[in-house]
């Protein structure tokens, strides 16, 4: 199992992608997979760094790793509660017709990966994404 903790900016992003390059080196994984992996990844880690901490910067834990034929990520915050899994799939039409910002990536990160699970531990949110490869 592989970890790292990031602060809550932007600047981090590069740091993710090579986190996650090196955490999977050996790991049987398509082109095709690794590509979505790695969107769903910024895409959550993107939405912690703009509305997890509104009033100050904070960190995201972030572990790697592989059990069976499965790669798992845990991506960990302190910052406000948010369950991604009780969003609804947007209205694409209706985002379109009045210019409506927000509300693709967590539906996009859920429909790239083939587990998307939430919990609130210990005053933390926990995601925990996985890939069957």
């Amino acid at each position: 199992m592989k970890t790292i903790k990031i602060k809550s900016h932007l600047a981090e992003l590069d740091n993710i992608r090579s986190f996650l390059k090196s955490s999977i080196e050996g790991f049987d994984i398509s082109d095709k997979d690794y590509f979505k992996i790695e969107l769903s990844l910024l895409e959550v880690c993107v939405n912690i760094i703009s509305y997890a901490y509104p009033e100050n910067e904070g960190e995201i834990l972030l572990k790697i790793w592989q059990q069976e034929d499965k790669m798992f990520i845990e991506i960990r915050d302190k910052g406000i509660p948010f369950d991604p899994t009780k969003l609804e799939k947007p209205d694409i039409h209706e985002v379109i017709q009045n210019e409506k910002k927000g509300g693709f990536g967590v539906f996009l990160s859920r429909e790239l990966m083939d587990g998307f699970d939430y919990k609130r531990e210990n005053n933390e949110n926990v995601l925990t994404v996985y890939k069957i490869i």
